[in-house]
């Protein structure tokens, strides 16, 4: 249409150490030297070069801001003022902004409407199955063998598009399958050629999408996790619904005799406890003798369980004799 091509410039605000330098980047674009307009700011420096005829820079420029959702501050002006660049008469700025908050612009800017500067807003939607299935599968293509069963692929793409439909998170599911892989590979003794299953992807899964109980056992100190397992040792394969401290100590000793830790002593043990039951994972009944106070589970033994897989050790420690 005989237009000149516009300039371009990308930001990423994540990389803004104030959320006023963007202002400051903009002006670079455009050449100007800072200090030709004395004591003005960016901002205004920028306004006053879009409000008059003789000022205005002749080529646009297309600015493309990504991550726009750290510009939101308290009072949003540095929103309001980008987008309000836009508006002014010789404005030479052509603005698309990437959000992840998808009514960033009602929710933080409803002036702009009134001011005739509301952007036309364009949702994407999240990825489908089919769309993750394609993408894993398109960069697989440059390899000249094969990483996963096409079983798992379809796995981590249903299972990643009913839950965010997030393409990084199914990325870093099939990134953590493979770290799986390659840590069972290390253990064992058939160190022959391969391929991802659908067990290394259901334990990468497991990680990602796990319950807020589940996250919480796995910041536990590592003897207070084998008391947990200890309990789940104990009423796993049992009608009973509740041990005796003294019943637990035995087993959590057994589970550190096997595993080669040393165990700590009643006391401490007694103490870790009632640590547990302060968090909710257990509850300790009363007794004059320490040994016979009454102890019952508060969470699911599955919990526990899913917990730890893919943990060796821990997977040891859940295949001790139940007491």
């Amino acid at each position: 249409m005989g237009m000149e091509t516009p300039d371009d410039l990308s930001i990423n605000c994540t990389n803004l150490g104030n959320t006023s330098d963007i202002f400051g980047k903009i002006l670079e674009k455009f050449q100007v030297r800072k200090k030709a307009s004395g004591k003005l700011s960016p901002l205004q420096q920028l306004q006053r070069m879009f409000s008059h005829k003789e000022s205005a820079p002749r080529r646009m420029l297309l600015v493309v801001v990504d991550e726009m959702d750290y510009l939101i501050t308290r009072d949003r002006a540095v929103l309001h003022d980008l987008f309000m660049l836009t508006t002014l008469q010789f404005s030479r700025c052509i603005l698309i902004g990437i959000a992840n908050a998808i009514d960033l612009a009602d929710r933080f800017l409803p002036k702009l409407e009134s001011l005739n500067c509301k952007p036309l807003v364009i949702t994407f939607r999240a990825y489908s199955k089919d769309q993750i299935s394609n993408i894993i599968n398109h960069r697989l293509k440059v390899l000249e063998y094969d990483v996963f069963e096409p079983m798992a692929i379809e796995f981590c793409a249903r299972k990643v598009a009913a839950a965010t439909g997030d393409m990084r998170k199914a990325l870093g599911v099939c990134r953590s399958a493979v770290e799986i892989f390659e840590s069972g590979l290390q253990d064992s003794s058939d160190k022959g050629a391969g391929v991802v299953t659908f067990d290394h992807m259901d334990i990468a899964l497991s990680k990602v999408f796990k319950p807020a109980v589940v996250n919480n056992i796995l910041c536990l100190p590592q003897h207070q996790q084998m008391v947990l397992c200890a309990l789940a040792n104990t009423f796993q394969h049992s009608r009973k619904k509740a041990t005796t401290l003294g019943e637990l100590n035995k087993s959590y000793i057994e589970i550190c005799r096997s595993t080669q830790v040393p165990a700590v002593g009643m006391l401490e043990f007694s103490n870790m406890c009632m640590i547990l039951s302060d968090q909710g994972y257990l509850k300790l009944g009363q007794s004059k003798e320490d040994k016979l106070r009454r102890v019952t589970l508060q969470i699911d033994i599955s919990d526990i369980t899913f917990a730890f897989k893919g943990s060796r050790f821990f997977e040891k420690c859940l295949e001790q004799p139940k007491f």
